[in-house]
């Protein structure tokens, strides 16, 4: 038992070493600033952001989808399966106790290599009870080195669950606000329905009176024959939008409530935030890293093969044939037992399993990198399209105002007889096609700021985690 205890004692001093290196975070170059400066705002990016469109519509549904979405629950799931992982993983520091039982009926031969004495019974009953144990000796660290790549995954499934509710507020909020473009160019095109109807009622009165030609009256029809065509487009654009929300929320299509109109929404503030900080708070690249940690521990694991397992095993039972002695002093039993078993000649499996150890390693490596640089990539996209939407929309309502007295202007003319109806066919077009394009700027506009809170991450991921609140609840 002395020496028992030695042993264990010595496996537990050398345990504390793994093979294989330990993670050293990659140094990455990051840019000092982004190409639009903005005023210092970085608390906004921790905010409910949504909430400064001023639209409780807005609001409501993206409460519902993150209680709802599948996806979401689809990724708390996955984090579930990657803890059971880590359980599992961690049980193998411990010993394994189980216990075994066996009650049986035999007959033994006669002829066997064992003659039984004259008038034995060659009936006997056997009966058995085993508590067992087991140890492996993690001497070089091959299951600290699984339990780190483990514990490293569960890590960056919580990062991709938190990707997900990342990407799942931001199409609730995008889609919601196209929905409601949408909405507005349906009334656009309605609007100039129903004048176009005016005009071509009009226009048959001064046909059958003479004044207009049948030419103009065909200029009008057609005119009056593209606003209809615009509606039953509009409306099934409409239709898709709404059920593509309502998979958002979990739920089958159907209608979505709506709030506030395009141009009452508020544009949200943009946030502000070094370079360098993208790294800390954008899921793909927390989860990239946590990937990369894990690839970097299977080394471990893989060069841990090369050296022997080392394992104590022992039982404790009792075997008798007889009910009256079982479980009895003669009939107890025991055995305790080391056991050590290496490899010798492996004609490169074990080589060849770090080998490919080292390239996961390396394409991880690599894609950490590169999700970095994707992650520059598209915040600074976002900012930049931030601010030009802007100045495009401003200038599409600037289009939109001249649009309106050139086609008044235009009609005048034709009233006083200065000029064909064609004039004035091309004014009230390019004013239709000016106010459909300054809506769609419009929501462009907004789903550009929505990019740049996409882009940046923040802490309103975690602060609206529907897991977060239900284990405060829990508590």
């Amino acid at each position: 038992m002395r020496s028992a205890a030695l042993f264990i004692a010595a496996g537990a001093l050398l345990s504390a070493c793994a093979v294989g290196p330990d993670y050293k975070r990659p140094e990455v170059e990051a840019p000092q600033e982004w190409r639009i400066d903005y005023p210092e705002a970085a608390e906004v990016a921790n905010t409910r952001w949504w909430e400064q469109f001023g639209d409780p519509a807005l609001n409501e549904l993206i409460e519902i989808a993150l209680l709802e979405n599948l996806d979401l629950q689809a990724a708390a799931a996955r984090v579930d399966q990657f803890l059971g992982a880590l359980t599992t993983t961690r049980s193998q520091f411990f010993p394994q106790i189980g216990y075994s039982g066996e009650a049986s009926r035999n007959r033994a031969s006669q002829v066997g290599p064992t003659p039984l004495a004259p008038g034995t019974n060659t009936n006997y009953s056997l009966y058995q009870a085993n508590l067992n144990a087991s140890w492996q000796l993690d001497l070089w660290g091959r299951v600290r080195r699984q339990s780190e790549a483990v514990q490293a995954q569960v890590f960056a499934s919580e990062q991709g669950r938190r990707g997900v509710i990342l990407s799942v507020v931001t199409s609730v909020a995008t889609n919601y606000i196209a929905l409601r473009a949408l909405d507005r160019q349906l009334e656009i095109a309605r609007i100039t329905a129903q004048n176009y109807a005016d005009t071509k009622q009009l226009f048959q009165l001064r046909f059958q009176g003479g004044v207009v030609s049948e030419v103009e009256l065909a200029q009008v029809e057609s005119q009056y024959q593209t606003a209809l065509a615009a509606i039953p487009s509009i409306e099934q654009q409409i239709a898709a939008q709404e059920n593509l929300i309502s998979v958002l929320l979990g739920r089958n299509p159907g209608e979505i409530p709506r709030g506030k109109s395009i141009y009452e929404l508020v544009p949200p503030a943009v946030p502000a935030g070094l370079p360098s900080e993208l790294l800390e708070r954008r899921p793909d690249v927390l989860q990239a890293e946590q990937n990369l940690v894990a690839v970097n521990a299977n080394i471990g694991v893989a060069k841990s093969l090369y050296f022997p397992n080392i394992s104590l095993t022992g039982f404790l039972g009792s075997v008798s044939t007889a009910t009256g002695d079982f479980l009895t002093g003669p009939s107890r039993t025991w055995a305790v037992a080391a056991g050590l078993a290496g490899p010798i000649f492996t004609f490169g499996a074990i080589s060849g399993q770090v080998r490919t150890a080292e390239a996961a390693q390396q394409e991880a490596m690599f894609f950490y990198r590169s999700t970095i640089l994707n992650a520059f990539r598209e915040t600074n996209d976002a900012l930049v399209g931030s601010v030009k939407k802007a100045e495009e929309a401003e200038a599409q309502v600037r289009r939109v105002k001249a649009l309106r007295d050139y086609a008044r202007l235009a009609r005048l003319r034709f009233d006083n007889g200065v000029t064909s109806y064609i004039d004035v066919l091309y004014a009230e077009s390019q004013l239709f096609d000016g106010e459909l394009t300054a809506v769609n700027t419009q929501s462009e506009r907004y789903a550009q700021l929505i990019n740049v809170y996409k882009a940046m991450g923040g802490g309103w991921i975690d602060a609206n985690d529907p897991m977060a609140a239900q284990k405060k609840d829990d508590k």
